[in-house]
């Protein structure tokens, strides 16, 4: 941790192991250091102590592996790469993007797209659930009940840590229990902003057949780290993402396929990828897609003023959008922006993700 007020003028005279007395979420080289910095630090320590307050229910989730991948990676004891590495995960398929030390999205052939969760059939959701959803999902525990998978299994780390279907369903669920979207029957159509690694983990996406059944969800995923190359694209996903048990039965079409047996009706997942900002790009996708919710994961709002054209236009467009930020400072400073864009306090705030992991850990 570096010392939170080394850049006030004078140098550091040691590592930063005195921490602020209220919070601890600062630390200082120096009493001076601690003093000068308390004009800043003041207006915010309340805010942080009340977060810190916090990380033992954030980091509070049912899964085997929880104190490995997150107060084990915080205090340094495990490494992201270790930790895929001892379950054959480093470097492989959908999961080459979970750690730091590969290659650039850039770099990637996006042109060879993993379909695999390079898991056993045990281990992940590679067909459709034995049985209908007879609620709606309030915890990790549910989903991992309701698809048969046992609690040490990671599909947790694609299917919600930082993005794709969990969040697509949590924030979903949220928008309609609000009233600010209808009950999802038929149709829904989805304006997903900021992909960035997910690009190259979109066969998670199939897990969407599961969570909406007989739905046809359409989902127009807008961002600048898309590909000039694959701007416009359209993909269905027919199928969920495929386990590496060469017997199982969903290598075949018809052990795969998306029915719901309630319904008598087949779900469709659609995708469509745009290169640019939502808010340059928004006019030609509503030509063939009206969304019924805007949902940003993960958006880095404070770190990036391109986000106020398009919040500006979501809130002209009068569309239900649901913000989900890297952690729960960054959703403060989100919502403070947010805020001073719209003129107005928002309906729903911003999420951190950790808070919809704990709050899908707990069943909140």
């Amino acid at each position: 941790m570096e010392c939170a007020g080394g850049r006030r003028g004078s140098r550091c005279v040691g590592p930063a192991t005195r921490r602020c007395g209220r919070c601890g979420a600062v630390a200082y080289c120096s009493v001076s250091h601690q003093v000068s910095h308390w004009s800043d630090h003041k207006e915010e320590c309340g805010r942080f102590e009340l977060q810190m307050n916090c990380v033992d229910s954030l980091n509070d989730l049912p899964f085997t592996f929880t104190p490995e991948a997150t107060v084990g990676i915080v205090e340094k004891q495990e490494s992201r790469c270790s930790f895929l590495s001892k379950r054959g995960l480093h470097g492989v398929g959908m999961w080459t993007c979970e750690c730091t030390c590969g290659d650039s999205l850039d770099s990637f052939d996006h042109s060879r797209l993993s379909d695999c969760w390079n898991l056993s059939r045990t281990l992940c959701p590679c067909r459709g659930p034995v049985s209908s959803m007879s609620k709606c999902l309030t915890s990790w525990k549910d989903y991992y009940q309701w698809r048969c998978i046992p609690l040490h299994s990671p599909v947790a780390l694609l299917l919600h840590w930082y993005f794709k279907p969990l969040i697509v369903y949590h924030a979903t669920q949220l928008a309609a229990t609000r009233n600010l979207i209808a009950e999802v029957t038929n149709k829904l159509c989805i304006h997903y902003l900021g992909p960035e690694k997910e690009l190259l983990q979109l066969a998670v996406f199939g897990e969407l057949h599961a969570l909406f059944p007989s739905v046809q969800v359409h989902i127009e995923l807008v961002g600048p780290a898309i590909p000039e190359s694959r701007d416009g694209e359209s993909i269905d996903l027919c199928n969920y993402a495929r386990c590496v048990d060469a017997d199982c039965m969903c290598k075949s079409s018809s052990g795969n396929m998306c029915w719901d047996v309630c319904s008598e009706r087949t779900s469709t997942v659609t995708l469509k990828l745009h290169k640019g900002l939502y808010h340059e790009r928004y006019r030609d996708i509503v030509k063939d897609s009206i969304p019924h919710i805007v949902i940003a994961p993960n958006a880095g709002i404070a770190a990036y003023s391109s986000w106020l054209p398009t919040i500006e236009l979501i809130k002209e467009l009068n569309v239900p959008a649901i913000f989900s930020d890297y952690c729960e400072e960054a959703s403060h400073l989100a919502s403070c922006c947010i805020n001073t864009i719209t003129g107005r306090p928002m309906t729903i705030p911003v999420y951190s993700i950790e808070s919809i992991q704990a709050a899908n850990g707990r069943g909140r």
